[in-house]
Order: C-alpha cells, then structure tokens, then sequence
C-alpha cells in the first residue's frame, strides 16, 4: 500500500509543480508587469466603481496599479497628458471637451471606446408642484410668482440645486439662466452636489417644492423617480456656452432638457497608450450600461458608500459579467502580441 501511494503521488506532485512553473511563466508574460498606473476621479465618489472596474482589468494584464488619486476634471486631463497620470475614467463628451482640448488634445490623450453613453441631464421639479401650476418648461420661471415657489432662502428667486464648480456643468447653468432670461428670478446653488442634493431631497420629504439639476447615470433619479415624484422640465429653445443656439440639445423623443446627450470615455495619456497596447485596447473596449452604474450607486446612496463596500460590488459586476470581463483581458492580451 504504501508503495502504490508512493507511485501515485509522485506524477501528482510533477503535474503540480509544472502548473507552478506554468503560472509563474504567465506571470512573467504579462503585458502590465512592472509597469505603474496612477488613476485619477474627482471628488464624486459614485465614480468609484468605473474606475475600479478599470483598476481590476488592468491588475488582470499584470499593471502595477496605484491608489485612486481625486482631483478635479480640469486638473486631471492635465495631469494626465503630462504623464502625471495615466488615465480617468470618467471623462463626459461632449460637456468636458473643452478639458480635453486645453490639454492638449488628441497629441496629449486618448479617448477610444464609449465606457458608457446615454448619459442624459437636465433640471428637475417635484411633480406635486409641476401639476399645480402647469410647469413643464423651466422659461416659466421668469414670472416671479412661479420662480417664488423655489425660494429657501427668503429673496423671492428660486433656488436651484446647481453643479459643483469646477464639473463644467457650472457653466452650462449659469448660460441658460442669462439665455433665458432668469438671472432675476433664479438663484444658482453651487456647493458640493452630494450635500446640496441631499437637502434637496430632505425638503421634497417634508412636501416642499424642490427644483434642481441632475444627471444619469446616478443615484438620484432612483431615489426621486421621473414621472412618479418629480418631471424633467424643457427649456424654451436649445443654447449652449460659445455655441448658443446653433447645437440642438433635443433628445430622440422631441424633449429638450438643454444639454446634448453625453458619453463617457476612458481618457489615457496618449504616450502610455501608444507604449502600452494592451491597456490601449482594454480602455478602448472596456462598457458598462448606464442602468448597472445606477444600480451600484443606489446602493452608495441606501449606506453601501465605504471603500470595501464599492470594492465589492466592483468584484461582484465582475462575477456576473465575468464572460465579458474575461473577453476584455483576452482581446487586451492579443493586442499586446501584435
């Protein structure tokens, strides 16, 4: 007995260490190794999932990959085109093409792929009050007496939950209110969007009228539902910053919320990109639906918010799509052969 076993664990033992030695070979061959990446987000922590999800893929192709560094969009498109940095995962085209331009463009940073598109914004009132007194378009707060409805403060003009600065969509408001002609009757709220929204939402629970700006992918329209707790208003025409109203901000539907559809990239230094084709690839192919964005980050917003638990709904994206995943590093892996 003791001999058979013998005879049969020494084969065993040999197919395991060639297993080893294989893996340690794989290791060594991958395309990332020895090579550090520096990702960058802004101060939005509901962007913590995409750029975990990047981090983890390219962890996967054998990358050295930092802690996430925050900054703001601006800064980050220059950080990365300057080698700062390697890459952002949440770059909005066409609203932070000016970002992307003064720093140097298609010279300096790479945008291949859409990581994810339909992103949509616009301004938001509660429905209560839209259905009272007929408000469908954010125009009709010109009359003061509709504008007041908003008022939080006690000047008459409503106030509106506007955009943290620095987040180009700032500029975006602040247009529409003097294109419009609101400047006498709206006030621009700007701060840090997660605690204005917050009081925002606070008010609309105790039967307040809210109005305010917001986005998708995010967690707001989950917690606020379009069509049930509040509306999208349209805007009088379409108009925005340096283009006034030569671009058409009318989504498919015919609706007009006053900004163009947006879609995100992974923007990367052009120089680690083109040194580095299988991360090259990888951002370019890399997706996420809008819906699974908002999803993760109704779970940030219902206390799901710390680092570990982002990081394990990233790991838990990963085990539902890993076929897709498991594409991204294969097609990642081939780019770096040829």
């Amino acid at each position: 007995m003791t001999i058979k076993t013998r005879n049969f664990t020494r084969p065993l033992l040999a197919a395991c260490l060639l297993t080893l030695t294989l893996g340690a070979h794989a290791a060594a061959d991958l395309p990332g190794k020895g090579i550090k990446v520096q990702p960058l987000k802004s101060s939005l922590a509901e962007e913590t999932f995409q750029t975990l999800l990047v981090n983890r893929a390219l962890a996967k192709l054998g990358y050295d990959v930092q802690p996430i560094k925050e900054v703001e969009y601006a800064t980050a498109h220059i950080a990365i085109a300057n080698g700062d940095a390697t890459f952002m995962a949440d770059h909005w085209n066409p609203q932070q093409d000016d970002y992307f331009k003064n720093a140097g463009g298609k010279d300096k940073l790479s945008r291949q792929g859409v990581y994810s598109n339909n992103a949509a914004q616009g301004y938001v009132i509660d429905k209560k009050t839209a259905d009272a007194y007929k408000i469908t378009n954010i125009g009709q707060l010109k009359d003061p007496k509709i504008a007041k409805l908003f008022d939080t403060d006690g000047d008459g003009k409503a106030d509106l939950t506007g955009c943290t600065p620095g987040w180009a969509c700032e500029n975006i408001i602040d247009h529409h209110i003097d294109a419009y002609k609101l400047r006498d009757t709206v006030s621009h709220k700007q701060g840090t969007y997660a605690a204005l929204i917050a009081d925002t939402i606070t008010r609309f629970k105790q039967g307040e009228p809210v109005i305010y700006y917001t986005w998708t992918p995010y967690w707001v329209s989950a917690v606020l539902r379009p069509g049930k707790d509040v509306v999208w208003l349209d805007v009088p025409f379409s108009s925005l910053p340096g283009k006034g109203p030569q671009v058409d901000t009318r989504q498919p539907s015919g609706k007009n919320y006053g900004f163009v559809v947006n879609t995100q990239h992974i923007v990367a230094s052009k120089d680690f990109v083109t040194k580095n084709p299988a991360a090259g690839k990888l951002f370019e192919i890399m997706k996420v639906s809008v819906n699974d964005i908002n999803a993760q980050n109704l779970r940030m917003s219902q206390g799901e918010n710390t680092l570990q638990d982002i990081e394990r709904h990233t790991d838990g994206w990963i085990r539902s799509h890993q076929k897709t995943f498991d594409s991204w590093i294969s097609k990642a892996m081939d780019a770096a052969k040829k």
